[in-house]
């Protein structure tokens, strides 16, 4: 498969964004034209629309920052997104109050809480939220209110970005609440710093968006959210011609991983399972050699699971080490 080259690697375009956008959308004003290989410096806004400064620049849900154009990307192609920076740039952050009811079983449902707790207290007309404190000296997440009795509600943070995509297919503008095929609120959260997403182009340009960052998020996202923050964010592009992707994939330091994306409650997990597992094996395939048998048999005995939405997308991971060359 042909790469275009890297140019000015070392170039950092800083771009602000004015405004923000909700849709995956290829009608959207191109923000910047970047050439593959140049580093982009940029924001996202939290899930509400709140900045670095904790103002309210954009509406809810989920503001896309872009949408950054690929100089050389063409319909067909496929567009490596290298994050080199997913950074923490507040002090703050919030989440849901209490597990999504779809993630649990219906005997439990009746006998659960309320995700109520204080209204007004993180946005101004909900009471489900929460707020947590973000210590990024020393990469700590801790929960401000309320207290337990029982455990200290203080973990090492793991920024991430729920939202990266580029424009979908035809004049489809899907919303950047779903994920599907062109990336979307994905919700991984192993797309953070040093990770690569890898997109299908279906578009001149393929124009990329981003947003959606999480402080800190389990496996599948039961809450609905993960703790939702602002970030700072810089990245390069390269391309990748004639590839042909039919969906996401990520690489990260020890992992390839292809990702069942589809909309949550539109399909069962078995669905994004088999997508997934379908993907992979042409990955093996096509960027790696291996024989559609020695693929099968890889991913059957090295191959690991997660849920990256609990009623949406699955991912599956290969390590590295598994991928070892005669």
């Amino acid at each position: 498969m042909r790469l275009l080259l890297l140019l000015a690697c070392a170039t950092v375009l800083p771009l602000s964004a004015e405004t923000y956008y909700r849709t995956f959308f290829h009608k959207h004003p191109v923000k910047q034209k970047i050439r593959p290989g140049e580093r982009v410096a940029t924001r996202t806004v939290d899930s509400s629309g709140k900045d670095h400064l904790s103002q309210e620049v954009a509406d809810a849900p989920n503001p896309l920052t872009g949408p950054f154009f690929v100089e050389g990307a063409e319909p067909g192609d496929a567009i490596a997104i290298h994050f080199h920076k997913v950074r923490l740039n507040r002090d703050w952050g919030y989440s849901g109050y209490r597990l999504g009811l779809f993630a649990m079983t219906p005997e439990y449902i009746e006998k659960t809480y309320p995700p109520v707790y204080k209204r007004d207290l993180v946005r101004k007309g909900y009471a489900h939220y929460v707020p947590w404190d973000l210590d990024r000296e020393k990469g700590l997440v801790r929960l401000r209110e309320p207290g337990s009795k029982a455990i200290v509600m203080e973990f090492p943070a793991q920024p991430m970005l729920g939202c990266v995509g580029v424009a979908a297919a035809g004049d489809w503008a899907p919303t950047s609440s779903p994920s599907g095929p062109y990336g979307g609120n994905l919700d991984y959260n192993r797309i953070g710093e040093g990770a690569t997403v890898i997109l299908p182009v279906f578009h001149p340009g393929a124009l990329i968006f981003v947003g959606d960052g999480h402080a800190l998020q389990g496996d599948g996202e039961p809450t609905g959210n993960g703790v939702e923050t602002s970030m700072d964010v810089e990245f390069s592009v390269t391309v990748r011609k004639g590839a042909k992707l039919t969906g996401p994939r990520v690489e990260t330091a020890d992992a390839i991983i292809s990702i069942g994306s589809q909309p949550e409650f539109q399909s069962s997990l078995d669905r994004a399972l088999e997508m997934a597992t379908t993907d992979m094996v042409q990955y093996l395939m096509s960027e790696h050699g291996l024989e559609e048998w020695a693929a099968h048999l890889l991913i059957a005995f090295q191959g690991k699971y997660e849920v990256v939405t609990a009623r949406g997308s699955m991912a599956l991971l290969i390590p590295k080490k598994a991928l070892r060359k005669r």
